[in-house]
């Protein structure tokens, strides 16, 4: 069930009155929704039956779209089919991430009335010029948003593009999203009755390691909650992706490796978003507290070839040595297409990236959202599924010169035009296109399916895509009110409750791995050293350096609340170590390594010390660009060297072993991947994990305020040999690390007070795919 919120519009009104909010007026039925319009919008009220409803197209009538009380099919058929191909076309875009005020250069920059958001004087929710382009011209109706500096700021710019949509055309509202934005901060503090910008949680890994669908379930409600009063009716999300190579950079995103608990965790977590009941349900579990889900990425981005990742050319393939596609697909056929709930099954699914390496059965190697067979075949037949297909961010645009250059991934279709991969996108069944803010291809796409098809045929193609897409925004009411009162939005995002939810799940995510000699809890106010920590140079997601830090690795104010703080290690009762898993120095390709004459490809390492893959497979399994590196055959890293950013980190592990010499060592790591542990594991009193959690949240469970419950959501390697005999489709199939206790780092492991864990979660899902 929703939780329910302190503050209603809808219940404040009273019935058939009109009242001015703000920007915009709210005429309530007495028996029917709430209708917001902008009176600059142009539109009228019209009153049928002794009902209220939006003239959207003002054309005085009242036609079937508009008509709130016909079932969502028809109303989204009598507007498809109605629309302009060009219009169409529109719909069928997905912005670029749009941060609000826009960045004044690089990636989510903008102008307003042609000035740096600094320079113009604009309000910090008005919309930009490329946004105003993008929606008058372009005929955009799905934008995707980034970062806000508030609840309030996020409605009133959600509330302008709204009016600024509703006199265009069919006033077709716009389908707000945005990319998970719920991860806890390290030095976030959770304080009893205290509100937040957004409840904190742990990430999604960490979610994972409660095994508790509950947690997903009731993190999708209230998230959804939040995501509405943001003015966001679409999550991209979940990431339910098997996670069965452990080197995948995004291995924290997903619910891990066990294929019985990705599928409950995601069937969970889309019933949590999607569902409405009581007076918020519209029809068939769909309502003004539904927030669609994209699930992603069909048919999973877990098998990458060496770990390397699709966002570059260099990982632009998923491998199958165990012939184990078929199960990467559980999660999604019987989760997300499955729920509990009425809603039935997500709403949207977004293909990845990658090559699915000779899977496809009619002989192809496209990436996914070129696939007919992965997309119509596969999903669209055999499942049966007919929601929204969109691709993933930028594939129909050009790659870059070198295969680590972030830019567009067409992968497999690199020597086709910009137009041409749109028509693969569309004749593959797919309905929209990530990342794309300009109909012109989509409209080009169109002309060569008339050529191909005729007419007939394409104008049919683009209406059933255009049906999928409506049907996602009349769910959920937005074509009756769309608008936001910001202090209602201020008032339900981040309240309370939300955020003892979230700091709750955050210390249930948190996994005790190793207690010597039963060290903690420590509960009397004792002394702690805590090490510095040297965080090198290095390139982001984007290909931006940072600059190098020697700093503390945790705000020491947080830590005096529990332990006095020294930073001399012979006057400390015990050492609190935090350090991260190892962190790779690339994602697997090195311009050094191509340009000394060798194929750019190297090993992405799990362990702090540098790694040499002698037992690296000789023959890659794929390869190939015919745009970067053509010449290429083999993407074999095999006897070559890699490293890590944070190699620095065993230093300090082993360095506050030898400085504390008998008194007690306690290491805290924030894990995004798998790691070795047998650099320093036997030199350590006790491991705790944290997945994305807070620093409180760990010291709570260290200080004996709770008691650890979490568990391995993966499989931790006993070396890196082991990660490379594990085939990469293959979930749990590694030799994992035993520690000087005599325990496994197994799937589903952990500890509490009294020891190894066994409780009715492991005997579920315990060591199963």
């Amino acid at each position: 069930m929703k939780l329910i919120l302190f503050v209603s519009v809808m219940c404040a009104l009273q019935a058939c009155q009109t009242q001015e909010q703000k920007d915009f007026v709210l005429v309530e039925n007495q028996e029917g929704p709430t209708l917001g319009y902008s009176p600059e919008s142009g539109i009228s009220i019209l009153t049928v039956d002794g009902f209220k409803f939006k003239d959207l197209n003002k054309d005085s009538k009242l036609d079937n779209y508009e008509d709130w009380r016909l079932p969502v099919d028809e109303r989204a058929k009598d507007l498809a089919l109605k629309m302009s191909i060009d219009q169409i076309a529109g719909l069928m875009l997905y912005s670029v991430h749009q941060a609000i005020p826009a960045a004044e250069s690089g990636f989510s920059s903008g102008t307003y009335n042609g000035e740096p958001f600094s320079l113009s004087g604009a309000k910090v929710w008005d919309l930009t010029d490329e946004q105003k382009k993008f929606l008058k011209e372009d005929n955009l109706r799905h934008v995707l948003m980034t970062t806000v500096e508030s609840a309030e700021v996020a409605a009133k710019w959600n509330n302008n593009v709204q009016a600024f949509l509703e006199g265009i055309d069919w006033g077709i509202p716009a389908n707000n999203s945005s990319d998970p934005r719920h991860a806890a901060s390290s030095d976030a503090e959770f304080n009893v009755g205290a509100g937040g910008f957004v409840s904190l949680w742990p990430r999604e890994l960490g979610l994972a390691a409660t095994f508790d669908p509950q947690v997903l379930k009731q993190f999708g409600e209230i998230a959804s909650a939040e995501y509405r009063a943001l003015g966001i009716s679409t999550a991209l999300s979940p990431q339910i992706d098997l996670a069965s190579e452990p080197r995948w950079f995004r291995l924290g995103m997903t619910f891990g490796e066990g294929t019985g608990l990705v599928t409950d965790l995601g069937r969970a977590y889309i019933d949590g978003f999607q569902t409405s009941t009581g007076k918020d349900e519209i029809a068939g579990g769909w309502g003004y507290k539904s927030v669609n889900a994209m699930v992603k990425h069909w048919p999973s981005g877990g098998p990458e070839e060496g770990g390397r990742d699709a966002h570059w050319a260099y990982g632009k393939f998923a491998v199958y040595p165990g012939n184990n596609f078929e199960e990467h697909l559980k999660p999604f056929t019987e989760g997300a297409f499955k729920l509990n709930g009425e809603t039935g099954m997500a709403s949207a699914v977004m293909p990845y990236y990658t090559i699915s390496y000779r899977q496809a059965k009619d002989g192809t190697n496209y990436g996914n959202g070129f696939s007919k067979y992965i997309v119509t075949d596969l999903l669209r037949e055999r499942y049966g599924y007919d929601g929204v297909v969109c691709t993933d961010w930028l594939i129909t645009g050009n790659e870059g010169k070198t295969p680590d250059f972030f830019a567009g991934k067409p992968w497999g279709t690199e020597e086709m035009s910009i137009a041409e991969r749109h028509y693969m996108v569309l004749k593959a069944g797919c309905d929209q296109f990530g990342g794309n803010n300009e109909k012109g291809p989509i409209l080009e796409a169109y002309e060569m399916g008339i050529k191909e098809f005729g007419e007939p045929y394409m104008r049919k193609r683009f209406e059933q895509s255009a049906v999928r897409l409506l049907k996602n925004i009349f769910r959920l009411g937005l074509f009756e009110n769309p608008y936001l009162d910001p202090k209602e939005s201020a008032a339900i995002v981040g309240q309370p409750e939300f955020m003892l939810a979230g700091y709750e799940a955050q210390v249930k995510s948190t996994v005790l791995l190793k207690n010597r000699g039963q060290v903690l809890p420590v509960k009397d106010r004792k002394t702690v050293f805590i090490p510095k920590t040297y965080q090198p140079v290095r390139k982001n997601f984007f290909g931006k350096w940072s600059e190098a830090v020697l700093d503390y690795p945790v705000n020491l104010d947080i830590i005096r609340k529990y332990y006095n703080v020294t930073s001399k290690p012979e006057e400390a009762d015990f050492a609190l170590v935090f350090v991260t898993n190892p962190q790779s120095e690339n994602g697997g390709y090195s311009v050094a390594d191509r340009l000394a004459g060798g194929n750019g490809y190297v090993p992405v390492s799990l362990q702090y010390n540098p790694y040499t893959a002698v037992d690296a497979r000789e023959q890659s399994i794929a390869a190939g660009d015919p745009v970067t590196d053509p010449a290429i055959t083999n993407r074999s890293y095999r006897g070559k060297t890699g490293r890590t950013n944070n190699a620095g980190d065993l230093d300090v592990l082993l360095r506050a072993r030898e400085m504390m010499r008998e008194k007690p060592v306690i290491a805290v790591i924030d894990v995004f991947n798998p790691m070795v542990f047998h650099e320093f594991e036997k030199d350590m009193d006790a491991i705790v994990l944290r997945f994305g959690g807070s620093v409180q949240s760990v010291m709570d469970i260290i200080s004996g305020k709770y008691e650890p419950s979490g568990l391995l959501p993966i499989q931790m390697p006993a070396n890196m040999q082991a990660v490379e005999m594990q085939r990469e489709d293959v979930p749990l199939d590694m030799e994992c690390h035993q520690d000087t206790e005599g325990n496994i780092y197994d799937f589903a492991f952990g500890l509490n007070w009294s020891g190894v864990i066994k409780d009715a979660r492991t005997r579920k899902y315990g060591n199963k795919h």
